[in-house]
């Protein structure tokens, strides 16, 4: 099964939890690998932290088939440098990659609905990519209604939402992040994981996860 990997807001983990996940499950025997179909920011570090983990077994012109330098939403971005995405090439890139390995993480740009043109966003782009999806969000106050609207359009969008994962943001811990995990596993009915903030091995969340 293939898997994008998206989140609640920009800024909340998705490219950590991704490479966490190929790290651990690479170790662990899994053919795992990654793609950021639209990248955005001046160094393109997310990209180059993909490849790293998966030791660019895939050339960087399929895991990353779109780069612009203005860190902005993609279609934002896309208008700003007059080169829309084209969406044939997403569709061949993960097409190429999928065919040579068993689990792909698709990461997505900022949330589930950060527009790729006018009228298709990451939402249009799991359906037709036939994805499940992985739903990072920041354990902190807030992420309950937040993760809640997310999985909800996932669903209403014909979609599974195969697991929330609870990435530990900065700073001191809040009596919220004692508390999210068990409250949304409650009320989703689907695994909510925890990432703590000093965990640098994510092979247990391969295991709850099997990848």
């Amino acid at each position: 099964m293939n898997y994008l990997v998206t989140g609640t807001d920009t800024g909340v983990g998705k490219t950590f939890v991704t490479i966490g996940l190929i790290n651990a499950a690479r170790l662990a025997g899994i053919d795992c690998i990654g793609m950021k179909p639209i990248a955005a920011g001046d160094n393109n570090e997310d990209t180059r932290a993909i490849m790293a983990a998966q030791q660019g077994c895939e050339p960087e012109h399929l895991v990353n088939p779109f780069w612009y330098r203005t860190p902005v939403a993609p279609y934002t971005a896309a208008m700003i440098e007059n080169r829309p995405v084209d969406l044939t090439a997403i569709r061949k890139a993960y097409e190429e990659i999928a065919s040579r390995h068993r689990t792909v993480l698709v990461e997505g740009a900022g949330g589930f609905l950060v527009p790729i043109l006018a009228s298709y966003d990451f939402r249009d782009l799991a359906k037709e990519l036939g994805l499940s999806v992985i739903v990072v969000a920041a354990n902190r106050l807030g992420v309950i209604n937040h993760t809640r609207l997310t999985v909800e359009l996932i669903r209403n969008a014909g979609l599974e939402c195969f697991a929330v994962i609870l990435n530990h943001p900065p700073g001191p811990e809040e009596l919220s992040q004692l508390t999210n995990q068990s409250v949304l596993e409650h009320l989703l009915k689907i695994p909510v994981l925890r990432v703590e903030k000093d965990q640098s091995d994510f092979s247990e969340l391969v295991k709850q996860l099997a990848l």
